[in-house]
């Protein structure tokens, strides 16, 4: 059995140290360009200190190094301090537009929830050129690792999806393109369910095909503004909203008003309307990219009223079961 407790004591120096904050003013370089490697280094630098588990031991499925910035798919794995009974987990992806990784939306998230008292698997995804399908694999290889692992890791098979911008749109796409697992699989974590217990949502703008128009969508044609899609059928594929059905977990969905509430109320009406339970919370100040709007991000910003989403959260969570 392996011993992740060194993990925490590594999370918790990291985010004291403030290692992976990068303030927004040193994203891009002098031309405006993002400083994409800059970015990437704070993170890849931060996982070189823990003991990390590949989320496929025999090298991901098309994962092939074409982008040298990118190390294999992988999760960070943080066990719950002194707890008593084996607790759920739950997964953080950071965002970055699937280009970079936003470290506090990583690391200082699943800090505050190991706090919390919950399991954490930090998301080492796969970014462009990979596609979002090869995100979307990443993340649901980790949920059912996590389950065909909960004895070695000592956790309940109960896992949630928590991401943040991106992380938040891989999350909600996780949440709504699942199976329940190949009962044949020669992988033994094959035959695991990737279906999330639940879902939470941090102001990821994901309603590109319920929101009428939307920023990306000519909703009576085929022209796609999309940066994250190539078609309209992928479009529609992404777009959780379309893709509700009673199968579908809860989610807790937050978000600052200037992210444009919508893409929030276009979900919970499609998560309404099938009787799937939703927890949502919308705030007046803020803007995009403040995790846990605790002073801890790239923006430096400390919003005491919008950092009240990562308690609710927390008590949503227990509610769940996880």
């Amino acid at each position: 059995m392996t011993d992740y407790r060194e993990n925490y004591d590594i999370l918790k120096q990291v985010c004291a140290e403030k290692s992976v904050i990068r303030h927004v003013s040193k994203h891009r370089k002098a031309d405006g360009s993002i400083d994409r490697e800059g970015n990437l280094k704070l993170w890849n630098d931060a996982l070189e200190r823990f003991r990390v588990t590949l989320l496929w031991e025999d090298g991901a499925p098309d994962y092939d190094g074409r982008d040298p910035l990118q190390p294999p798919p992988s999760i960070i794995f943080v066990p719950a301090p002194k707890a008593e009974t084996p607790r759920g987990t739950v997964i953080v992806a950071c965002g970055g537009g699937f280009e970079t990784r936003t470290g506090c939306e990583g690391f200082h998230a699943a800090e505050y929830f190991t706090e919390a008292g919950f399991n954490t698997a930090i998301l080492t995804y796969r970014l462009k050129p990979y596609s979002r399908r090869d995100a979307m694999a990443d993340m649901q290889r980790a949920i059912r690792l996590l389950r065909a692992r909960k004895e070695a890791l000592g956790v309940t098979d109960k896992v949630a999806a928590m991401g943040f911008s991106a992380g938040g749109m891989l999350s909600a796409n996780c949440a709504t393109h699942f199976d329940f697992g190949d009962p044949g699989a020669a992988d033994p974590v094959e035959r695991q369910s990737c279906r999330p217990d639940a879902a939470v949502l941090g102001y990821g703008a994901f309603a590109f095909a319920g929101l009428p128009g939307g920023f990306f969508l000519d909703p009576f044609g085929d022209r796609i503004m999309n940066p994250y899609v190539a078609d309209k059928e992928e479009l529609i594929y992404f777009a959780p909203e379309v893709n509700v059905t009673r199968a579908t977990p809860p989610f807790f969905i937050w978000q600052t008003n200037s992210d444009d509430p919508r893409h929030s109320f276009t979900l919970g009406q499609a998560l309404t309307a099938v009787g799937i339970p939703f927890e949502m919370h919308l705030f007046p100040e803020g803007v995009h990219g403040l995790a846990l709007a605790d002073g801890n991000n790239d923006l430096s910003a400390d919003l005491p009223h919008v950092a009240r989403w990562a308690s609710l959260c927390a008590e949503w969570l227990e509610e769940q079961g996880i």
